[in-house]
């Protein structure tokens, strides 16, 4: 038989390729940065050719690289299902899903009791994890993520649609004074979420004031911590109206009298293939038909204030 290059060579190779950082990378498998880039490398000098280019921060594939991963995807997608087979673990109705941790505490962990008794056979196992579309075949069956749009090579859904809302605590204050005009925004602290890194930039857009800079921004990569600084009185969380509505938290109200839609809505995702499995097609059809809904309070689409990059 022809000798191969190791197994974790590879995976190493393909997890690069998907998420185009070697730190991203080497946080999904648990490794250093330095032991992920010696077993890309070890690949390399296996095959005889470079599969990246190297730039400051991302690693893109060179030609060799793309038809590299074109040709080894399918072969360990079918690995992991034999390996399943073997493992006895095909005849489990088992979902591996991907989802934001606030959509997961606010929507979905609730109702899932409900899911349960239509179908007491099916099992999730919950990653909250970044980069869930990336890890769509290799580790999660499916996805629940915020973003503006997916990639059309994958199927996806949107879960609903979403107006911007200024969230802060209730009576904030500006220098002694109630705060009631966008203008106020200059002398605060705006609370971003990483996954809607431009929504204060579309909102002041869309409601006629460009210029308007905030006093500071603080960056979260946890809706839920946005939610409890604003409560906190720490600054004014840019977010969506199902956020506030959800959170059920007397502390916070919305600021200001607008209606500005969200260029970001939650999406579902998996590849086009995955839809005919079971487990997929259970958890799909039972989370827009008794999940998704219109954020409370949305005015239709031709009342809100559309928004263009």
């Amino acid at each position: 038989m022809r000798r191969l290059p190791p197994l974790t060579a590879i995976e190493a190779f393909v997890q690069v390729a998907r998420l185009g950082s070697v730190k991203a990378a080497a946080e999904e498998l648990s490794l250093s940065s330095p032991a992920l880039s010696r077993r890309v490398q070890n690949l390399e000098h296996f095959l005889g050719r470079a599969l990246f280019e190297r730039r400051h921060h991302a690693m893109v594939l060179t030609e060799d690289g793309e038809a590299l991963l074109a040709r080894v995807s399918a072969p360990l997608n079918d690995l992991a299902n034999a390996i399943e087979v073997s493992t006895g673990q095909a005849d489990l109705v088992r979902l591996k899903l991907g989802v934001l941790p606030l959509f997961a505490s606010q929507r979905l962990i609730g109702k899932l009791p409900e899911l349960r008794q239509m179908h007491p056979e099916l099992h999730i196992d919950i990653d909250t994890a970044a980069h869930g579309t990336a890890r769509l075949g290799d580790g999660l069956d499916a996805a629940i993520t915020l973003a503006q749009s997916i990639d059309p090579g994958l199927y996806s859904r949107k879960i609903d649609h979403n107006i911007i809302t200024p969230i802060a605590a209730r009576g904030l204050a500006l220098r002694g004074a109630p705060v009631v005009e966008p203008e106020q925004i200059a002398g605060l602290t705006i609370l971003l979420h990483r996954d809607m890194p431009e929504t204060f930039h579309f909102w002041r857009n869309a409601i006629g004031y460009p210029n308007l800079e905030p006093a500071a921004e603080d960056h979260f990569d946890s809706g839920q911590l946005m939610l409890d600084a604003a409560a906190q009185g720490l600054g004014v969380a840019f977010m969506l109206d199902s956020h506030l509505h959800d959170a059920s938290d007397d502390r916070l109200g919305s600021l200001f009298d607008t209606a500005v839609e969200s260029p970001y809505s939650y999406w579902f995702s998996c590849r086009r293939s995955a839809l005919r499995r079971k487990p997929i097609r259970q958890f799909h059809d039972w989370l827009f038909s008794r999940v998704c809904r219109q954020a409370s309070g949305q005015p239709p689409a031709s009342e809100a204030i559309a928004v263009t990059a």
